[in-house]
């Protein structure tokens, strides 16, 4: 049944053609079981273990990587003996890069997949339910409701169903509803139609939600909608519909896959075509098919050196350690890319409760009457302490107050304490303190705790005692027979108390706190210190300005009243099963003050928000509480400036709606407030977000949370959220707290600069190595480089000219270097151009190689030449890649002592390949000499000036 809640009851009962104590006929469950369907949220058709596998290897850069190693496998075939364990180590070393990236794939699918297999656990198992066959209520599988069929819920049952209340049977019923609408407080719930069809599910009072619990009281109602029909049902559709965006690195590693593939293309071509007047030379033993394959071989061996078969796990490693540095943080990352991802943030919507604000009522205002003649004249208090922490001071005019010495204030105490069913409990796992029962009763536990208007010692008392131990004073005092609850008609509630011997003088009372406006109404008094004065229309004035002024402006507290009825009736004469009547006992009251609370801002989320907007980053608060609230809040914490104009910057849920497409999404650009809305707007934002090229960030706790979360690049879950949220979120706050996201950020983008730079310095050194086996082959000379190295994606502008520039110096100095062997050194061959450029035709061509020694071709020592410069000149690049455009003079490498301690390890290592016989053997190289060593570092250096060249003209001209 659509719009229920705008229905009334009859109107309900009638679409399904039910009565309320009868129910449904068997034979209607039974047509209603095949129109709707059965009252369960489908579960979703995993794919089998196989499929998830074959789909990892179904990306363009995976399949080039596999096809690259299944060619070399065959080439490696065909090695020669000596060759043939080196020559397998290439294709093994992909094919295992391959199956790592395949199981985090699979991983994370199943992941994902979980996300919305725990929204079943909010599926109730019975449902309490009136029918037609049996006389009474009877208990059923909640998975067999129907809409139509009448249903009852008390306290402590989860809602089975979507229901229309349309019995209570309690004096209020409160359900918690905070997993679907992300309220921190339990919602009371009344019967009456809501008129407005366009209500978000925060404002549909005569309805229950599928998967809620009940918090107090005892109902009955039809069934409206049930399985997917209910509103968690239509968020598990979002979760199903909702495609995760890729982070910004998957996206370039998808762009670089499509390049990759026809750079190698053209790169096979070339070399190979290049060298076909070379296939029949002598060295190939004048077969064309040996050397059509031996070229091929190097096409493909230059092929594989631009892929980056090791890059995810550089990256892998990089990320890890930054989760790691997050976690101390308490930002929990649950995906590795959404920690590059953070550092790329452009936009973060946070939520207001418990983000942004503590999500713990405390009062932080509150006035009473200091005389009343002959103009009224009220004594305001400020008090501190902004969590359950019973932590605070009293202040008046920024002069601390003795509230024990205030008549006004300890008879504010006493009503604070009594009238109240909640109390403070000491975490000790947590090391907090936390409420025991509704928020706004615990602020005002907490406030009697800071007054402490007896003075109460408190030296020697554990934490947990130190919870309690002003409000057991009074509680000593008093003796409370029973609690009128809290009702709709009146907008109040009230404890009989009666005094004990160690209590004021005098009989019963009853102590009242409710709405101002409802409770003044009932007032025929007001207390000034010791005395009752009577209520006049100027004191009522006088009341009503004070509490607008609270409830209005940068604070927009919730204000409560409180009173006293100092000879209320005997109990005998009340009727306490019937709440209508409550209203009578409660009269003749008297006014003792106001008191202002609300959930206050994080103290250290003003600063964050500075920081956001220093770092250029937008900061949009999305929540569902009301706008006058929300902007009071943005104020404080620094969103909007104290004078500044929300207008264009600020919507709610249904202004929004009212806008057109275009609208909405330049709404989206200025936007820093949204408040009351609903899933869906999360989710519209976050598209409208991408739309503009943002990378936002969405945080969220409740089931209804989970598509926004899913959507967005990075969805942040909260510690104490839901387990659907966690499940549908990249990384979770462990102390819900904003400040803890600023923290992930600045680290994400410390990661992501340093991500770059590492990158930079591939960069520069792959190329040139490409550029080194480019050469060799184009140019005819002998292998200098065997290419085991990774290439990043070529980019454009003036970085990709500096990584070119240095790239191809690389390349030129590694076959510069064993070319000077060959050409220059004394103790070399000294060979000419010809004879290095056609070494293959050594020997059919005795008189052009005359005293040549054809074997010289074979000697390690160039290779080593080459080798050890490019090592050389990476372990300069990894110096040069300490900033992208400062200078080394200002930043010298010797500050970073893990660098110099990973350049000095890499050395040591080439050393160690160099001068172990079996390792010198493995990679077909030998040691230098001391005058060989001297020409490596020559060749090398220039490439140091070379780049602070390169970083002075972008410090000048970029």
């Amino acid at each position: 049944m659509d719009n229920s809640f705008c229905k009334t009851i009859n109107q309900c009962l009638e679409y399904f053609n039910v009565s309320e104590e009868v129910g449904l006929t068997d034979d209607q469950v039974k047509r209603h079981t095949e129109k709707y369907g059965r009252n369960e949220l489908p579960a979703e058709e995993t794919k089998p273990l196989w499929k998830l596998i074959l789909e990892q290897f179904d990306d363009l850069l995976v399949k080039i990587l596999l096809l690259a190693a299944i060619i070399s496998f065959v080439l490696a075939c065909f090695e020669e003996h000596e060759e043939t364990i080196s020559a397998f180590v290439e294709p093994l070393v992909i094919l295992l890069i391959l199956i790592a990236n395949a199981i985090v794939g699979v991983w994370q699918e199943r992941n994902a997949e979980s996300a919305i297999e725990a929204l079943k656990e909010y599926e109730p198992e019975i449902a309490k339910v009136i029918r037609a066959s049996n006389k009474g209520v009877q208990r059923i599988r909640a998975n067999d409701l129907v809409p139509g069929d009448i249903v009852e819920v008390a306290v402590g049952d989860k809602v089975p169903a979507d229901i229309r209340i349309t019995k209570i049977y309690s004096t209020t019923l409160r359900v918690d509803q905070s997993i679907l609408t992300g309220e921190s407080v339990s919602v009371m719930k009344h019967t009456d139609a809501v008129p407005d069809p366009r209500a978000v599910n925060q404002d549909k009072k005569n309805m229950l939600f599928s998967g809620t619990n009940v918090a107090a009281g005892k109902c009955r109602g039809i069934v409206a909608v049930t399985g997917i029909g209910t509103e968690i049902g239509k968020i598990r559709d979002q979760m199903m519909s909702t495609e995760e965006e890729k982070t910004p690195l998957q996206q370039k590693l998808d762009e670089f896959g499509t390049q990759l593939s026809k750079v190698i293309s053209i790169i096979c071509v070339a070399v190979w075509a290049i060298n076909i007047g070379h296939f029949n030379d002598p060295a190939h033993g004048g077969s064309w098919l040996k050397g059509a394959i031996y070229y091929f071989k190097i096409a493909v061996a230059l092929a594989v050196a631009a892929i980056p078969e090791g890059l995810p796990a550089v990256i892998t490693t990089c990320l890890a350690l930054g989760t790691r540095r997050m976690a101390k943080k308490n930002a929990i990352v649950r995906s590795l890319p959404s920690v590059e991802t953070l550092g790329c943030t452009s936009v973060i919507c946070s939520d207001k409760t418990g983000t942004l604000t503590t999500n713990q009522m405390s009062v932080c205002r509150m006035f009473v009457f200091a005389k009343t003649e002959p103009q009224p004249e009220t004594t305001h208090y400020e008090i501190t302490g902004s969590k359950y922490a019973p932590e605070g001071e009293v202040f008046q005019g920024g002069q601390r107050v003795d509230c024990g010495k205030q008549d006004a204030l300890v008879e504010l105490a006493h009503i604070c304490a009594m009238c109240n069913d909640s109390a403070i409990d000491y975490n000790e796992h947590k090391n907090q303190y936390e409420k025991v029962g509704e928020a706004t009763e615990t602020a005002l536990t907490c406030l009697v705790e800071k007054m402490n208007v007896f003075g109460t010692g408190k030296s020697g008392l554990s934490k947990k005692e130190l919870g309690m131990v002003c409000n057991r004073a009074i509680h000593a005092m008093f003796e409370k027979s029973f609690t009128l609850e809290f009702s709709r008609d009146r907008k109040s509630m009230s404890s009989y108390v009666t005094p004990t011997k160690s209590g004021p003088a005098g009989g019963p009372r009853m102590f009242v706190k409710g709405a101002p406006e409802g409770v003044l109404d009932r007032c025929t008094h007001v207390r000034v210190g010791k005395n009752k004065v009577p209520m006049t229309p100027a004191l009522k004035e006088e009341i009503m300005k004070h509490t607008a002024s609270y409830g209005t402006g940068r604070d927009t507290l919730r204000c409560l009243a409180l009173a006293t009825c100092d000879a209320p009736m005997n109990p005998k004469d009340m009727d306490l099963e019937d709440a209508t009547k409550f209203i009578r006992y409660e009269n003749n009251l008297t006014f003792v003050g106001v008191v202002g609370m609300l959930d206050p801002p994080r103290t250290e989320v003003f600063d964050s928000i500075q920081k956001c907007r220093k770092a250029g980053i937008r900061v949009i608060v999305i929540t569902g509480d009301n706008k006058a609230t929300a902007e009071a809040i943005c104020r404080r914490i620094g969103v909007f400036g104290e004078t500044e104009s929300t207008h264009g910057k600020s919507f709610t849920g249904r202004e929004f709606d009212d806008l057109s497409v275009d609208a909405q999404r330049d709404a989206t650009k200025r936007a820093k407030l949204f408040a009351r809305v609903e899933p869906f707007h999360k989710q519209k934002i976050v598209e409208y977000l991408q739309m503009d090229g943002e990378i936002s960030a969405m945080t969220g706790d409740g089931v209804n949370d989970a598509p926004a979360l899913k959507k967005a690049e990075i969805g942040i879950a909260m510690g104490s959220g839901t387990a659907v949220a966690k499940t549908a979120s990249e990384m979770v706050l462990a102390d819900d707290n904003f400040s803890s996201i600023v923290a992930a950020v600045e680290e994400g983008r410390a990661i992501y600069n340093n991500m770059k730079q590492f990158i930079r310095y591939l960069i520069s050194s792959n190329i040139g190595e490409v550029v080194s086996i480019f050469l060799t082959a184009a140019l005819g000379l002998p292998e200098a480089l065997i290419p085991v190295q990774l290439l990043w994606p070529l980019i454009s502008g003036w970085l990709f000219f500096r990584y070119m520039a240095i790239g191809t110096y690389v390349g030129c100095a590694t076959v510069g270097a064993a070319a000077w062997w060959f050409l220059s050194y004394t103790k070399g061959p000294r060979l000419n151009y010809y004879q290095l450029t056609h070494h293959m035709q050594c020997l059919a061509e005795e008189q052009n190689f005359a005293g040549i020694d054809c074997k010289i071709f074979n000697n390690p020592k160039p290779m080593t030449m080459a080798l050890s410069v490019l090592v050389l000149i990476e372990m300069f690049n990894a110096m040069n890649s300490l900033s992208e455009n400062q200078s080394l003079v200002k930043m010298p490498p010797w500050k970073n002592i893990w660098l110099m301690g990973s350049i000095v390890l890499s050395m040591s290592l080439h050393f160690f390949i160099l001068h172990v016989d079996f390792m010198s053997k493995v990679f077909q190289i030998t040691s230098l000499t001391l005058e060989e060593w001297f020409a490596v570092v020559k060749i090398s250096v220039p490439v140091l000036i070379l780049d602070e060249v390169l970083k002075f003209v972008a410090r000048k001209f970029t």
